[in-house]
């Protein structure tokens, strides 16, 4: 067989497909620190806010390059990931360590641009993210939290760039939503790892972490994830809600946002929510649930 591999995509386009823009919508969390805040319009909060969005979608691309470099064996055995532009030969691996570096020092820039703060954030974000392709990912619980952390930093990235204080209640809600969507990830991939075991399809590639899971141990983790993630969520709006305020916005919120919850939660239980990003952008009506909650709390949070 010949060795030149024949690439469909040019490497431009190759490019920007190891960069998984369509990942970016999990950056959408940096907003989540203003919003609560009540500060999101703000001129000096959504600018940094903004900056903050940029660098996290330029360092996550960073780090995927990274991974799938890593991965780059295993992903040509798996029936999905053998079609990302590294593992389909379309992207030399020292192209996409170049390119991730320069990514990388980019979005630091950002973060130093806005202040040390968010500089930290980003280098926190990295360091968890590639100690986590290069060394911890299958290690079960530390691989999960690691993977949790990754959308903690993400929820705290635009209260830091706008130098806003957060609340112990957001941080309670964030972390533990957080494990909650990590949780929902590893237990829909080890359903579908399971059906195809089942099935007598060679599960191999699978992620080796799940080998120390089992469906009993990923549903109790979730499971608590949400309870105190919507416990949290109720205090903390009624919290909110002391402010003054025309109406009980943010009390009104608890309901969408309980919604919300286990309507998510319904797609992690029937073990279609290994992209967290695709069950939000496919379920309308946690979409719409979404929508209301972002109103009824932004209202409550801004004192209408």
């Amino acid at each position: 067989m010949s060795s030149t591999v024949q690439r469909s995509r040019s490497l431009p386009v190759a490019v920007i497909a190891a960069m998984r823009p369509r990942q970016w919508l999990k950056n959408v969390l940096v907003f989540a620190a203003p919003l609560a805040a009540g500060s999101i319009f703000e001129p000096d909060v959504l600018v940094p806010s903004l900056v903050a969005f940029v660098a996290f979608c330029l360092m996550a691309s960073a780090t995927y390059l990274v991974n799938d470099v890593r991965d780059v064996d295993s992903d040509r055995d798996h029936p999905a990931k053998r079609h990302r532009p590294i593992a389909a030969g379309e992207l030399s691996a020292s192209t996409a360590t170049a390119v991730a570096a320069v990514l990388a020092v980019l979005s630091l820039g950002l973060g130093i641009a806005v202040n040390i703060g968010l500089f930290g954030v980003l280098l926190a974000y990295a360091a968890f993210t590639l100690s986590y392709s290069l060394v911890l990912k299958n290690e079960p619980v530390v691989e999960l939290t690691l993977l949790a952390m990754g959308f903690l930093l993400r929820a705290i990235a635009g209260g830091v760039a706008a130098e806003l204080p957060i609340s112990p209640w957001f941080l309670i809600v964030a972390g533990f939503g957080s494990l909650f969507m990590a949780a929902g990830k590893r237990f829909s991939e080890l359903l579908r790892s399971d059906a195809a075991a089942e099935a007598g399809t060679d599960v191999s590639s699978r992620r080796r972490s799940l080998d120390g899971y089992t469906s009993s141990y990923l549903r109790f983790v979730w499971g608590i994830a949400a309870g105190i993630t919507v416990t949290a969520y109720c205090l903390w709006a009624f919290e909110v809600s002391q402010a003054p305020a025309t109406l009980p916005w943010a009390q009104w919120s608890v309901l969408p946002f309980v919604l919300a919850i286990l309507r998510y939660a319904v797609d992690v239980d029937r073990g279609s929510a290994e992209a967290p990003e695709d069950v939000v952008l496919h379920d309308r009506a946690l979409l719409a649930m979404g929508a209301i909650w972002l109103v009824l709390f932004g209202l409550g949070a801004l004192g209408a």
